[in-house]
C-alpha cells in the first residue's frame, strides 16, 4: 500500500509531462509532413472535370460527380484541392453570367472581387474617380458615433466569423493571412456594403434574397443594421441551410416577426422536399430541402424557392401574406 501511495506523485508527473509534450506538437505541421505539394491545375480540364449539357460537373473519364476525398487521410490537401477547383468554377460561372445572361461585372474597392448585377437603364453610376474613392475612404470626417458603431460591428462579426471558420474547418492553417478590404472586411460588412451602394439604389420593384449557409447569418445582420430599409424593399427571402441564430445575433422582436412572414429556410433533411421541419428558434418556417447534403440544399430547393417568390409577389400585390410551400406542391425533378 505504501509503495502504491509513493507511486501516485510519479504518475501525476508523467501525465503532466505527457500533456506538456502533446501541447508542443504542431498538428498542422504533422499533417503537412507527408502530404503532396499544394500545386493544382488552373483549368477545369487540368482537374479532368467538365460541365455536361445539363450543367452538372462531371469527371471527364468516369462521368462521376466531384469527389472531395480524392486522397484518403489527407483532409488538408483535399480541402486545398477543393478550394483551387472552386476558384476555377467561380470564374467560369462569372463568364456565363456575363456572356449568356448579359449581366454586368462590377469591381468593388481594393480589388475585393466582383459581384454581378442586372443591367438597368436607371441603375446608379458605380464608377468613381480616384479622388472620390480617396475621399470616401477617409474616415477622419466620420462622426465619432458612426466610427464607434462600425468598430463594434467589426468586433462582433469577427467573433462570429472566427467561430464559423473553426466549425467549418477546424484544421484551418495558422499561417493564412487575412487581408482587410475597406468596407468589405467580413461577409456581414460586404452584405451591408452591397445593400448601401447597389441594391438600395436600384430601380427594382421586387428584391429577393437567396442566402446559403453563412449567407443567412449575413442577411440577418443586414436586417439588424438596415431594418426599415430591408422591410421596405425586400419582397421575400429564401434561406438554404442557414447558420443564422436569432438569439446569438440578438435579433429584435420586430425583425423576428418579419422573418416569420417573409422568410423560409430550406434545411438539410431526410424528409421529402418542402416537408415542414421543427425549429427551436422563433424566426422563419423551416422546410426540408429534400437532401441531407448541406452543399446541395440550394440546388435541390430551387423549384420551391422560385414558387415561394412568385407567391410572395402575388401576395404583395393582393396585400395577402404568402404561405410556405406545401408538401403536396412538390416538384419532382432529376436527382443531382
Amino acid at each position: 500500500m505504501a509503495q502504491l501511495q509513493q507511486g501516485g506523485p510519479d504518475e501525476k508527473e508523467k501525465t503532466t509531462a505527457l500533456k506538456d509534450l502533446l501541447s508542443r506538437i504542431d498538428l498542422d505541421e504533422l499533417m503537412k509532413k507527408d502530404e503532396p505539394p499544394l500545386e493544382f491545375p488552373d483549368t477545369l480540364e487540368g482537374f479532368e472535370y467538365i460541365f455536361n449539357e445539363k450543367g452538372q460537373l462531371r469527371h471527364i473519364k468516369t462521368g462521376e460527380p466531384f469527389v472531395f476525398n480524392y486522397r484518403e487521410d489527407l483532409h488538408r490537401w483535399n480541402q486545398k484541392r477543393y478550394e483551387a477547383l472552386g476558384e476555377i468554377i467561380t470564374k467560369y460561372i462569372y463568364e456565363l453570367l456575363q456572356n449568356e445572361c448579359h449581366l454586368k461585372k462590377v469591381t468593388l474597392p481594393e480589388g475585393y472581387g466582383v459581384i454581378v448585377l442586372n443591367p438597368n437603364e436607371n441603375y446608379i453610376e458605380v464608377e468613381k474617380t480616384k479622388a472620390q474613392i480617396q475621399l470616401s475612404s477617409d474616415i477622419s470626417d466620420e462622426p465619432a458615433e458612426k466610427r464607434e458603431r462600425k468598430d463594434k460591428i467589426q468586433k462582433e462579426t469577427k467573433k462570429r466569423r472566427d467561430f464559423y471558420e473553426k466549425y467549418r474547418n477546424p484544421q484551418k492553417e495558422k499561417e493564412t493571412m487575412q487581408i482587410y478590404i475597406r468596407d468589405n472586411g467580413s461577409p456581414e460588412e460586404h452584405a451591408i456594403y452591397v445593400w448601401d451602394h447597389f441594391i438600395s439604389q436600384s430601380a427594382a420593384e421586387n428584391v429577393f434574397f437567396v442566402a446559403h449557409s453563412y449567407g443567412g447569418l449575413a442577411f440577418v445582420e443586414l436586417m439588424i443594421q438596415r431594418e426599415a430599409e430591408v422591410k421596405n424593399r425586400v419582397t421575400a427571402v429564401a434561406l438554404t441551410d442557414s447558420v443564422h441564430n436569432v438569439w446569438h445575433q440578438e435579433v429584435g422582436k420586430t425583425i423576428r416577426e418579419w422573418m416569420r412572414e417573409n422568410c423560409c429556410n430550406w434545411v438539410s433533411s431526410s424528409e421529402p422536399l418542402d416537408t415542414s421541419v421543427e425549429s427551436m428558434l422563433p424566426d422563419c418556417p423551416r422546410v426540408s430541402a429534400g437532401t441531407e447534403r448541406h452543399e446541395l440544399t440550394s440546388w435541390k430547393s430551387f423549384p420551391s424557392v422560385f414558387k415561394f417568390f412568385s407567391e410572395a409577389v402575388k401576395a404583395k400585390n393582393s396585400l395577402v401574406k404568402p404561405t410556405p410551400t406545401r408538401r403536396s406542391n412538390r416538384i419532382k425533378y432529376e436527382e443531382f
